[in-house]
């Protein structure tokens, strides 16, 4: 369907995906409504990285999507739901795994219903490569078993499993998106790259958890224009498809590579603190990404080592956004 003319909501706006996405979309000539997560003090969250212009041609609106009836009410209208919206943070998730179940799943599980009752004509769901655990096989394709090695990838495993049978139940016109590392300016330092790089820019060491594990990093950008090419594609209903580079990297040479593009040389030191429990860390994540070429014309085109000169300078230019010394969970 056409993205252009289209009334949009994106649940997780403020986040740096989808905040990027919002950009993409008024670009395209969407009308999109924001759905940022409320607080008193009215942050924008990523939103505010956006220029002035595209800021003004969306619509914000500040709720949460564990109340059934506020996503009820607000839905209403809409051609397209991007969803987005979770808690995303997996050492978090060891401590407050509760909290997980209630936005991952049963938030999931309302804008599913709103999107129901409200005939939209179709809905993206945000997954994520987290939910295949430690690969069985390399490159992973969409085939691939699912496997709950963290609070988090479980919650997002029941997520996905809910999507799907929706649409298999009420013929739901969903669709599931699984993204594999996402990184690029706006990102907070829970994630790994921000992380190494705060650490190369500002401290005297480079302090990491288990520098062995391999990751498929995408660049935001890439993975933003994924989510518009699967709200556009015939063929997509019903399916999940990876969004990956197809390429992984253990996060020690990655943190080589930061220290070449910093031109820096930090010492990179394993951390227990920072460790994950040895059944839940995920050892190998590589992307097979051929369904998302082949039936959504969708492949990155942005390189990591571009990709991450591109995020050093935000972090440099935007230092005040980031806590440079706490390590974040």
């Amino acid at each position: 369907m056409k993205i252009k003319g289209s009334k949009v909501f994106v649940t997780g706006s403020g986040g740096f995906i989808g905040s990027r996405l919002c950009s993409l979309l008024v670009k395209e000539g969407a009308k999109v409504t924001a759905l940022l997560h409320y607080n008193s003090r009215g942050d924008l969250g990523n939103l505010r990285f956006l220029p002035s212009d595209e800021l003004r041609e969306i619509q914000v609106l500040r709720g949460d999507i564990t109340d059934s009836s506020f996503v009820l009410r607000h839905l209403s209208g809409y051609n397209i739901v991007f969803h987005l919206a979770a808690l995303i943070g997996i050492p978090y998730s060891y401590v407050a795994p509760a909290s997980y179940l209630r936005t991952n799943i049963e938030g999931t599980l309302n804008i599913l219903e709103a999107v129901r009752q409200c005939e939209i004509d179709r809905m993206v769901h945000t997954s994520t490569s987290e939910v295949y655990g430690t690969a069985l096989y390399t490159p992973i394709d969409e085939k691939h078993p699912l496997q709950g090695q963290s609070p988090y990838s479980a919650t997002k495993i029941g997520a996905d499993k809910i999507v799907e049978s929706f649409n298999r139940t009420f013929g739901s016109p969903v669709t599931i998106l699984r993204p594999f590392n996402t990184y690029g300016p706006g990102q907070s330092r829970r994630a790994v790259i921000p992380t190494i790089i705060s650490q190369a820019l500002y401290s005297d060491e480079i302090h990491l958890g288990d520098l062995s594990p391999v990751r498929d990093f995408n660049y935001v950008d890439d993975t933003a224009r994924a989510f518009l090419r699967i709200a556009e594609s015939d063929g997509v209903l019903g399916k999940v498809f990876n969004a990956g580079s197809g390429k992984g990297i253990t996060i020690g040479r990655l943190a080589e590579l930061v220290n070449d593009l910093c031109a820096t040389k930090k010492p990179v030191k394993m951390d227990a603190e920072r460790v994950r429990p040895e059944l839940s860390e995920v050892f190998e994540l590589i992307c097979d990404n051929s369904a998302a070429k082949n039936i959504m014309s969708w492949e990155p085109e942005i390189s990591l080592r571009e990709g991450l000169a591109k995020t050093i300078e935000f972090m440099k230019s935007n230092s005040d956004f980031y806590n440079k010394f706490e390590y974040a969970i």
